[in-house]
């Protein structure tokens, strides 16, 4: 059996101010070329379709269109979609019985029954070889909520909000090792920040139902033959085990401008991952930053002014960040680099400025600026700035607690 693993398609995405439909458009067609190329058998997408829980009209229709396309051209293929944090369980349950009739499962919330039991049907999907016989079940768990947790059920420990993701996890395993045949595998879609794995400077935060603690892999790893990994932008594979993120398929934000975006393609004999293998996104929109790192304007402008002259369609023109070395404030900033850019096929979308005097507050931040580190980062570099020494494990667990409630009011207002 062959499937192929993707998330974090963040449709009706806009990066300063500007719409990812073309490159969005183009990736969901070399996906499509790909399913066919590979003869997959199945298609999983790992949460956060969309970029926001009210996406603009043009996002839906890339979403359906393509779901269109699937099932008419591959009617056999198997679709698996689940809901990430950045998406609204109840849109994306609202067409489920049209979406059912297709027989594509698209699952929103988290579904249980009256009884309060996890509703196994709408859970666990099971997903057929080129022969038509099922070679294994997916676990297709949405992002998860403190509410969907039962937290209350949950004895005294560590961490309740962990124990609960485990929980559901575990009951799905249990039952799908009860459905299934030796000889076939069995799958979980998760979206999820995991212990060991590296987040984006500037894309995602470190989650697990609105809190700052990370799922261990071994919830995955001792239950599953294979786990796709949503949430995450950067590719990668966790503990030598058959957990993946595959990332998302094209840079969600600057600092992401040099990830090798990628779909994985997964492939079984009996219930045993033979295969992973990368399957690389071309990528349409290119992603400059001038120079790497910030000097005196006067350098940078020469460097502008090299750039090629090519007439480019607008929707075609890399994204470009310039990044410049101040002493003082410089009057008339954008508009000498506007002057300069007059006549290449760039888009320009930041201008990074950073004075000298500057310097010794930049080192002391690892060369990063405050938005572009993680509240742990910048409580840590703040307290060795001022005390001189790291902080205690004690005052860490308090910061970590502060943000944990600030996380799970947030979760509650939304």
């Amino acid at each position: 059996m062959r499937i192929i693993h993707t998330s974090d398609w963040h449709l009706g995405h806009h990066l300063f101010g500007l719409s990812r439909e073309y490159e969005q458009q183009q990736f969901l067609d070399f996906l499509f070329s790909q399913l066919i190329e590979t003869k997959a058998d199945a298609l999983i997408v790992a949460g956060d379709l969309f970029d926001t829980a009210n996406p603009p009209a043009w996002a839906w229709r890339l979403l359906y269109q393509f779901l269109a396309k699937v099932k008419q051209q591959l009617p056999k293929l198997d679709l698996v979609l689940v809901a990430g944090n950045h998406d609204s369980p109840s849109k994306l349950d609202a067409p489920d019985h049209l979406l059912k009739a297709f027989d594509i499962h698209l699952v929103g919330g988290l579904p249980r029954l009256a009884d309060n039991s996890l509703d196994f049907d709408k859970l666990i999907i099971p997903l057929t070889n080129s022969d038509g016989e099922i070679a294994a079940r997916v676990a297709a768990v949405p992002f998860l909520r403190p509410g969907d947790l039962d937290l209350a059920s949950i004895d005294e420990c560590d961490d309740k909000l962990i124990a609960g993701v485990e929980r559901v996890y575990q009951q799905i395993a249990d039952k799908i090792h009860e459905l299934n045949t030796p000889q076939q595998a069995s799958v979980a879609v998760a979206h999820a920040y995991l212990v060991s794995s590296t987040i984006s400077e500037m894309s995602e935060r470190r989650i697990l139902g609105g809190n700052q603690h990370a799922l261990p892999i071994e919830i995955f790893s001792r239950n599953y033959d294979y786990t796709a990994l949503g949430h995450l932008h950067k590719p990668q594979q966790l503990g030598g085990q058959q957990v993946y993120y595959c990332g998302s398929p094209i840079p969600l934000s600057l600092s992401e401008r040099d990830y090798k975006h990628q779909i994985k393609f997964v492939e079984f004999q009996g219930n045993r991952v033979s295969d992973v293998s990368s399957i690389l996104i071309p990528r349409v929109v290119d992603m400059l930053c001038i120079p790497k790192t910030a000097q005196p304007l006067a350098d940078v402008l020469a460097q502008l002014t090299m750039l090629p002259q090519e007439p480019m369609e607008n929707h075609l023109q890399p994204l470009l960040e310039v990044k410049i070395l101040l002493d003082e404030p410089q009057a008339m900033l954008r508009e000498q680099i506007n002057q300069a850019l007059a006549d290449k096929s760039v888009r320009l979308v930041k201008i990074t400025t950073q004075y000298r005097e500057q310097a010794k507050e930049q080192i002391a931040f690892d060369g990063k600026k405050l938005d572009q580190l993680q509240p742990e980062q910048v409580f840590a570099l703040k307290y060795q700035q001022q005390y001189g020494e790291e902080p205690s494990q004690v005052y860490v667990d308090a910061f970590a607690s502060l943000l944990t409630e600030a996380h799970l009011s947030e979760s509650t207002a939304d």
